[in-house]
């Protein structure tokens, strides 16, 4: 694996277990601040995968990704 593509792979990895805590804290919070905290992690998490995801089907275009990922 091409360390772009491991890069890649991580990151949305890691915007996956940030809307996953968004939506476990969001279920358990006890007050506001904790619903902003966590719908701010959430919208983050899907900007984050959004972008990620462009950039995945950028490199499976140009032939780079490993399908291995």
């Amino acid at each position: 694996m091409k360390p772009c593509d491991y890069n890649i792979k991580t990151a949305l990895d890691l915007t996956n277990a940030m809307i996953r805590l968004a939506d476990k804290g969001d279920a358990e919070r006890e007050d506001v601040g904790c619903g902003i905290l966590y719908g701010l992690l959430r919208d983050s998490g899907y900007k984050i995968k959004k972008m990620a995801e462009e950039e995945k089907n950028k490199h499976i275009a140009k032939g780079w990704w490993d399908k291995k990922c």
